[in-house]
């Protein structure tokens, strides 16, 4: 299982938000770059880089912190934060990211996302899916949808789509562990996905479940920022996998 720490850019600095509430803000870092150069050095692969300036404004901000990490690091980046054309889709990958994260366009506006499936093929997006009791949530998470995650994965990997992370919102920066028994329901139904874990992570035991499960992937977050799991325990994690 690979593990993905996750940068998260206000004002080009590396923060973190408690369940997507922009008054429940830490900023950890001014340098993003510092962050993903540790994270660099502890031998993990893959960034899951986050615009939350983006994801408000709904039109990518911080694409500047992307092009420095990609250009000075050889980290796998997924960015995402504010995709809303096809034209900010060429920006991110031409910023760096080897994909671009998309989540609510996927679920509101899916003649658009299918649009772009076609132009830059499905292995160019990481789709995220944020889930409140099964359904799934759009807004900032302020708006929980009729449509059910089964059926809207069942939609995208049909149309080619091969690695989805999905949230569970009312895990999300509270540390209490990760939905297992969600992503064990998920994973039962779509065994080729590569199916990333995403929220709750807060031990070294959370990530061992996860790589128990068939979680391909787990985003971290948090709980390395807080010191609940080291970079050097994530070094040997992943040695071990």
């Amino acid at each position: 299982m690979e593990i993905i720490p996750a940068i998260d850019i206000i004002d080009g600095k590396c923060v973190r938000l408690t369940q997507g509430d922009y008054g429940q803000k830490i900023i950890y870092n001014e340098n993003p770059l510092e962050v993903a150069k540790e994270f660099e050095g502890a031998g993990l692969k893959r960034l899951h880089l986050v615009d939350l300036d983006g994801a408000k404004a709904g039109k990518v901000q911080n694409w500047k912190v992307l092009e420095t990490i990609a250009g000075q690091s050889s980290m796998v980046i997924d960015f995402g934060g504010g995709i809303k054309t096809a034209k900010e889709v060429d920006q991110v990958l031409s910023s760096g990211a080897a994909f671009a994260t998309v989540g609510s366009i996927a679920v509101k506006q899916e003649a658009v996302f299918l649009e772009w499936l076609s132009m830059y093929g499905a292995d160019k997006f990481f789709l995220g899916a944020d889930v409140k009791e099964e359904k799934i949530a759009v807004g900032g998470w302020l708006e929980t949808t009729e449509k059910d995650i089964y059926s809207f994965l069942e939609n995208y990997t049909a149309k080619g789509i091969k690695q989805v992370f999905c949230t569970d919102v009312s895990k999300d920066g509270k540390l209490e562990g990760p939905s297992i028994q969600l992503y064990k329901n998920i994973i039962s139904q779509f065994p080729a996905l590569y199916f990333v874990a995403s929220g709750g992570v807060a031990t070294l035991d959370d990530l061992v479940q996860l790589r128990e499960i068939g979680c391909k992937g787990a985003i971290v977050g948090k709980a390395i920022y807080e010191g609940r799991i080291s970079l050097l325990e994530l070094e040997k994690f992943n040695r071990n996998v």
